[in-house]
This record gives C-alpha cells, sequence and structure tokens, in this order.
C-alpha cells in the first residue's frame, strides 16, 4: 500500500488532468458528430446524392473525422434519419408545454414536413430492405407522439374524437413524396388536413 501522500496527490492530480482531457476529446468528437448530422440533414434537402466530401467541407471537418464517425453514406444517412425522428418524437410534449394543442399540433407537423422533404433524399441512398426496417422503427414513436397530440386536442374540444393518430399518419404521406412540392405547397395541404380534423 502507497503511503506517501505527495505520491497519492500527484497520481490523483495526473488522473483528474487525464479525465479532463478525455473528456474534452470526447466533447469535441460529439460536436463534430452534430455537425455532420447537420451538414448531411441539409445537404440530403437539397440532392438526393451528396457527396461525403461535399458533407464533411461543409460540416467544416476532414473527410478522416468524417469517415471514423460514419464509414460510408448509408451509415450517415442512417444516423440522420434516426436524429431526426428521435426529435419528432421528444417535439410533442415540448410543443403541449408550449402551445395550445391545435397549435401545438400543427407545429409539429411542420417539423414533420420538414423531415419529410429529407425523406424524400433517404430513398435515393438506402436499400429497400433498410428503408423498410427504418420505416418500421420509427413508425410507433411517430404515432405516438400524434397520438398525444391528438389526446390533448380532443380533450380541448378542438378536434372530433373520432380521429385516429394512424389515419392522421396516412393522411399526411404526401410529405414525403417528391411529387407533393415545396415547402409552400406542404404548408398548404397541412391546412387543409387540420380544417378536415377539427370539430
Amino acid at each position: 500500500m502507497d503511503t506517501c501522500p505527495l505520491r497519492n496527490s500527484v497520481a490523483t492530480t495526473l488522473g483528474a488532468v487525464a479525465a479532463d482531457r478525455t473528456d474534452a476529446l470526447r466533447s469535441d468528437a460529439q460536436q463534430n458528430r452534430a455537425r455532420i448530422i447537420d451538414a448531411a440533414r441539409i445537404a440530403l434537402a437539397d440532392d438526393p446524392t451528396p457527396s461525403m466530401k461535399s458533407i464533411a467541407t461543409a460540416a467544416g471537418v476532414g473527410q478522416g473525422t468524417l469517415y471514423r464517425h460514419f464509414p460510408n453514406r448509408e451509415a450517415l444517412v442512417l444516423e440522420v434519419h434516426r436524429t431526426d425522428v428521435a426529435a419528432l418524437v421528444d417535439a410533442a410534449p415540448t410543443l403541449l408545454d408550449d402551445h395550445e394543442p391545435v397549435v401545438a399540433l400543427r407545429r409539429w407537423l411542420d417539423q414533420l414536413a420538414d423531415y419529410g422533404r429529407i425523406k424524400v433524399g433517404l430513398g435515393a441512398v438506402l436499400e429497400d430492405v433498410t428503408r423498410s426496417k427504418l420505416t418500421e422503427e420509427g413508425y410507433g414513436p411517430v404515432v405516438g407522439a400524434i397520438r398525444l397530440l391528438l389526446d390533448a386536442c380532443i380533450a380541448a374540444g378542438e378536434v372530433k374524437q373520432s380521429v385516429d393518430a394512424e389515419d392522421v399518419l396516412v393522411l399526411v404521406s404526401f410529405l414525403w413524396r417528391a411529387e407533393a412540392g415545396g415547402p409552400d405547397r406542404s404548408r398548404q395541404l397541412l391546412d387543409v388536413v387540420i380544417d378536415g380534423l377539427r370539430t
């Protein structure tokens, strides 16, 4: 057993420095990863098949850093999808905290529309089997978020009691069809959907 206080103190200090350095590296790596995902999201909204080099440039990282996080474009696109679905699901209760239920539902559908424009680009990158798997992964949580919003709208008397979350998801599936048009048309169509749901 080492009983030297100085040695123990030095060891503790060096350990703390090493831990701080590791935490800083982890933090830096996490920031790089987040920047890459954000850059990929923007790139996919503009072009269904952006190059990895263009994404790395937009993220402000080297290609080596990008490939350390994502070995290929499919892995990167999958992570964009998973990140966006998680953000969509998390947004529902937050919007309900900040807005009246029907306003929260409408704003959530706007976020779904943004995601829909990116989802159009996913099809050009992902294999059918992967796309099917991702659809299954995201389906339950997204329907759950819609159900949470609808229940609040129904309780407030703003939406018909017969409205079903899965039906709403089918109604807004135009959002991830390439031929649906741009953001302005999506907003107009979502207004039609909301008007149809109202009591």
